[in-house]
């Protein structure tokens, strides 16, 4: 059994104001998402599914496609839009924000029956990350509830251009995930210190070492289903609202509290980077750069 990668690339036209980072940041022209797909292909993942959307399909299928890939691994793409809702349900006047990364994970529900790792497009998640989940991944075929992440230092997941969003992660001691907690605009202050803003306004400090999700996850395909459902749940709480999403870590903490699931926290000594804006190009493009000279692609 190859387990499959599901790549959330949705929202790249909307973030970058187009695709403009496909022209790419490696030596010789790579984008992040050939680095990811590479890797997963070293690490035995035989699918990858790209959860894209229609206003981009056409330019996106040109440039990112099985031939790209070297036919070394299948390609199959779903389409993330408001309107794909369970029947009964309808978008609300006025809203555009998009319903959140665990809707898009929902969109591949008929195309994915094997395990799979999720990843977003504009992150590089570093070679032994693929290694540890897709090695983690081919145990769990024919299973349900055994789901796992990738962790990662709060400190190697920042941007200085701006601040970011982070699953701050609860461990117990035999590495399994207690509970996820999505913190937004998290940065480092005037004294270096970091810091998230809580709905609030206040700011509240974050130790370096905190472990976070990077949407590196992995799920056995009973996480479609039963996501499905709980989804349902949400939109007769929050379906009529304008902003709220429908995220990764609540659906992971709903199954982790009612004893559905247990994730096992992989560690991985691979250093995370992406482009959360525009003004963090440069630094992509040094750091592959220094990965090509040291021989590692």
């Amino acid at each position: 059994m190859k387990p499959t990668l599901l790549v959330l690339a949705a929202g790249m036209g909307s973030r970058y104001g187009g695709l403009k980072q496909m022209d790419g940041v490696g030596p010789n022209g790579e984008i992040i998402m050939d680095y990811s797909v590479n890797d997963a292909i070293r690490a035995g993942f035989g699918k990858v599914v790209f959860v894209i959307r229609h206003s981009f399909a056409e330019e996106f299928q040109k440039k990112i496609n099985a031939e790209h890939f070297g036919n070394r691994i299948a390609v199959e793409y779903v389409y993330q839009e408001l309107d794909n809702l369970p029947a009964g349900f309808k978008v609300p006047e006025g809203r555009e924000k998009p319903w959140g990364t665990n809707h898009a994970i929902l969109m591949a529900k008929e195309v994915i029956h094997e395990p799979f790792a999720i990843i977003n497009a504009d992150d590089f998640y570093g070679r032994d990350g693929f290694m540890v989940i897709g090695e983690h991944l081919r145990t769990l075929e024919n299973t349900k509830g055994q789901y796992c992440m990738v962790g990662y230092r709060l400190e190697n997941t920042l941007s200085e251009n701006g601040t970011v969003s982070r699953g701050v992660c609860n461990i117990d001691a035999e590495g399994h995930l207690v509970g996820m907690t999505e913190r937004t605009s998290i940065g480092r202050n005037a004294q270096g210190i970091i810091e998230y803003k809580d709905t609030d306004g206040s700011l509240h400090p974050l130790a370096p070492d905190t472990t976070v999700s990077m949407n590196l996850f992995g799920f056995t395909p009973d996480y479609l289903t039963e996501s499905e459902k709980l989804f349902v749940q949400w939109l007769q709480e929050h379906g009529n609202e304008m902003k709220s999403e429908y995220y990764i870590p609540f659906a992971v903490n709903t199954f982790i509290n009612s004893g559905y699931a247990t994730m096992k926290v992989l560690k991985t000594t691979a250093q995370w980077f992406g482009v959360t804006y525009k003004e963090d190009r440069p630094m992509v493009v040094e750091r592959l750069k220094k990965l090509h000279e040291e021989g590692i692609y």
